[in-house]
């Protein structure tokens, strides 16, 4: 069973770097007006392959080995860790799209909130990542207060764009697709940090 469990472990510390590197790559080209879809489609493919990969091996160990205790709730949130950064993949590839749709008009558009929400969100997947590696119950308990940045940072984004309806349409949407993608990132980084807490106590946390 330990080397089952160990080609979980690998698989997910894979998943976990390249949703990293899709989610930055994503984010710095928007910021710099660049265009890396196909790219960022490839890696997000590769993320969904590799999210059925762990899938298919946590089944076959608990088929062959009926695991209990920590090792069982390590498999449990395996799956859990694995369509997290699966949908990272997926989000980091949303933000590349928001590029084809709008083109070089986003050069013009102020991006503040943007790289203060990006800047933070970053921050939240690698605290996520190097949580489940190191099974760091405290650092990811630290996640949730990072998660509700990002949160108002979108709400507020909202309101402001309801009281200026006649700001340039295409920064405004640009904008707020960006930040939604931004909040769902969020999300997933805290749900992964949510599963560190399981894997090592048994305890689930509350979501919001």
């Amino acid at each position: 069973m330990d080397m089952g469990l160990e080609r979980i472990s690998d698989l997910l510390s894979q998943m976990a770097e390249l949703s990293e590197k899709s989610v930055t790559t994503a984010i710095d080209a928007y910021l710099a007006g660049n265009n890396p879809t196909e790219q960022i489609r490839e890696w997000s493919d590769q993320l969904r392959k590799a999210e059925d990969d762990v899938s298919d091996l946590t089944i076959e160990v608990i088929a062959r080995y009926q695991p209990v205790a920590s090792d069982l709730r390590f498999i449990k949130a395996s799956m859990e860790v694995s369509y997290g950064f699966s949908r990272l993949g997926r989000y980091a590839l949303d933000i590349a799209e928001v590029l084809d749709m709008f083109g070089g008009s986003l050069l013009k558009c102020d991006h503040e909130v943007v790289e203060l929400t990006a800047k933070t969100t970053k921050e939240m997947i690698r605290m996520s990542i190097d949580a489940f590696t190191n099974r760091d119950v405290d650092l990811a308990k630290n996640i949730p207060e990072l998660d509700d940045y990002v949160d108002e940072k979108y709400r507020s984004n909202m309101q402001t764009l309801l009281k200026n309806p006649n700001q340039d349409m295409n920064c405004a949407v640009s904008t707020t697709l960006i930040l939604r993608y931004l909040e769902r990132i969020a999300d997933h980084a805290a749900y992964v940090g949510e599963s560190v807490v399981y894997i090592v106590t048994g305890e689930r946390t509350p979501r919001k």
